[in-house]
């Protein structure tokens, strides 16, 4: 068994990465609302335009990058090849500046051809371009402390990253806004969603910065490593860019599929409504700005906890696969499967009872806020869907089976356009049409995914403790979060006020639920960062009715030991 002590476990280093990716999206959306408040829904219809290109080309070119290399390297360091893990680094680097370079400069140039109609969205999108570059470099720093165990630097990179990006976003918006103030509503709204923006790129590069003075700190020892190497294979940088081009391309397929979802389905709406049903072009992109801009990145928090998990388990997977040791790979997906659900199902639950005050309280907009609220609702169940596929998507990358995520998410993909396209010609779904694609997308994946791990690995998930136990916990949950939400805001009308002291109070009885139904275990606990502080909580609430396995063992023995001491007065009279 795993000492829970070591905080080299990737539990807890997935713990730290989660964290930060919590913090980074909570960061996101408190500096949306403000930033939203100065570019308006108009600008902010451009700015996501732009940012779902810029997003599907990073993906092609950089997205990947952290996990493919993490796992290409992490494969060399469980066996202490530390020159072919620094050659794969290099090549990495090498990788990425051709890569990263030619996209970032057909971006620029291809902006007009690359926005389609939405021809506002040309400047934002150029303004973007350059961040492709500074993105590869970050992604291959990344993926080379996360082979090495190590979560803080990226974790920390990633917040330094979103304050620089709120930051400068609001700061640049508001100044560009100014420079074009005798301008029509839409010139300031072009402005505004450049400035948006700038804030991108200013975040990138100060992660960028930060991650190489690590690697310089820590420069002596990764030197020294390699010199003391004495692996008797060295791998030729012909046969490591071969290594790199066959890993990284399943896995920018596979992650450009799965993400491109957003761009297939922002073109699918935007023709239906524009092209069949005759809706104002700027109406049909301010609507998708609420569904992607506010509904998508409120659910798009505790999904973050999945991605985070994703990053964090390749490693580990890919080092216990490679030596064969495959029933500790089951167990790493085991827990990384419960660490994520333990979050996604209670926060699926939350959104869906509370949406419009989780809404209000994040985009406070009254133009958009019955819409979003609707939306969200409506989202509430992709958070689960999308946490289980984006782990399980990183699990057959781990054990190597790169090009099945591919397939999967082109199966998906092709469910979702015939579903989407549907809603869209023949109901009045609208943006509702979009929740139910996600949905649909989501599902699809979770299914093929889900068979694929349990073939490779001989999987077999207890769906009673992995997702059951959970699931009840959260629905007591939210039966008590929407009764004391409702309840508090008659006596105390500050929404927000009410809805903190609501989520307090549904996160202890959640954990209290779990724990009296067996939902975590005392060693599952203990695993989690800050494990022996939450054990110690429990037991002082008795809400821990096992004991350590080693009280049992002494317990046992003793039970043996009274018996035998009886059998032998029996015998002896």
């Amino acid at each position: 068994m795993e000492d829970p002590k070591k905080k080299s476990t990737f539990v807890f280093q997935a713990g730290i990465l989660a964290a930060a990716g919590m913090l980074v999206k909570v960061i996101g959306l408190i500096y949306r609302s403000p930033l939203l408040s100065i570019i308006g829904i108009e600008g902010n219809g451009y700015y996501n335009a732009a940012i779902n290109i810029y997003t599907i080309i990073l993906l092609i070119s950089s997205y990947s990058i952290p996990s493919a290399i993490s796992k290409v390297i992490a494969q060399r360091l469980a066996f202490k090849e530390y020159r072919n893990a620094q050659r794969v680094f290099v090549c990495a680097l090498l990788y990425v500046l051709v890569v990263g370079g030619v996209a970032s400069i057909l971006t620029f140039v291809g902006a007009p051809f690359l926005v389609g109609k939405n021809s506002n969205a040309v400047v934002a999108l150029r303004v973007l371009s350059p961040t492709i570059f500074f993105s590869g470099f970050l992604g291959v720093l990344r993926g080379f402390f996360q082979a090495h165990g190590s979560m803080v630097h990226t974790s920390i990179s990633q917040v330094l990253e979103q304050i620089l990006n709120a930051a400068v976003s609001i700061l640049a918006a508001k100044f560009l806004i100014g420079l074009a103030a005798d301008g029509d509503a839409t010139t300031r709204a072009i402005y505004g969603s450049a400035g948006s923006a700038l804030g991108t790129g200013a975040g990138v590069l100060i992660g960028l910065l930060f991650m190489f003075g690590m690697y310089r700190l820590n420069g002596g020892i990764i030197k020294r490593r390699v010199e003391r190497d004495k692996t008797w294979h060295e791998e030729s940088y012909r046969e490591i860019f071969r290594v790199i081009f066959t890993i990284v391309t399943p896995f920018i397929l596979s992650t450009f599929i799965y993400n491109c979802s957003t761009v297939v389905n922002m073109t699918i709406y935007s023709h239906v409504m524009v092209d069949y049903k005759k809706v104002d072009a700027i109406l049909a992109s301010n609507h998708y700005g609420i569904f992607s801009g506010l509904a998508v990145a409120v659910v798009n928090i505790p999904i973050a906890i999945a991605s985070a998990m994703s990053s964090a388990v390749i490693p580990g997977i890919a080092a216990s696969y490679v030596k064969g040791t495959f029933a500790q790979t089951r167990k790493q997906v085991t827990r990384a499967i419960q660490m994520t659900m333990l979050i996604a199902i209670p926060a699926a639950v939350g959104i869906a009872v509370l949406p419009r005050p989780i809404m209000q309280f994040i985009f406070p907009q009254k133009e958009s806020l019955d819409i979003a609220s609707g939306l969200l609702a409506a989202l509430a169940v992709t958070v689960v869907l999308y946490s289980l596929s984006t782990l399980t998507n990183a699990v057959l990358q781990g054990i190597g089976k790169v090009n099945t995520p591919v397939i999967h998410a082109a199966v998906a993909l092709v469910i979702q356009v015939a579903g989407l396209i549907a809603l869209l010609l023949y109901t009045d779904a609208d943006l509702y049409a979009l929740a139910a694609a996600n949905a649909i997308y989501s599902l699809v994946m979770c299914i093929l995914n889900h068979l694929s791990v349990r073939k490779h690995l001989e999987y077999r998930m207890d769906v009673v403790k992995l997702f059951l136990k959970p699931f009840f916990a959260a629905l007591i949950m939210g039966a008590v979060v929407f009764g004391v939400y409702h309840g508090l805001i008659l006596l105390i009308p500050i929404s927000r006020l009410v809805l903190l002291a609501a989520i307090g109070i549904g996160v202890c009885v959640y954990g209290a639920v779990l724990l009296l139904i067996g939902g975590v275990s005392r060693e599952e606990l203990l695993a989690f960062p800050r494990g022996y502080t939450l054990v110690h909580v429990a037991e002082k609430l008795h809400l821990l009715s096992d004991r350590p396995e080693g009280t049992r063992k002494k317990k046992k023995r003793r039970r043996k030991k009274k018996k035998k001491r009886r059998k032998k007065g029996q015998a002896s009279l």
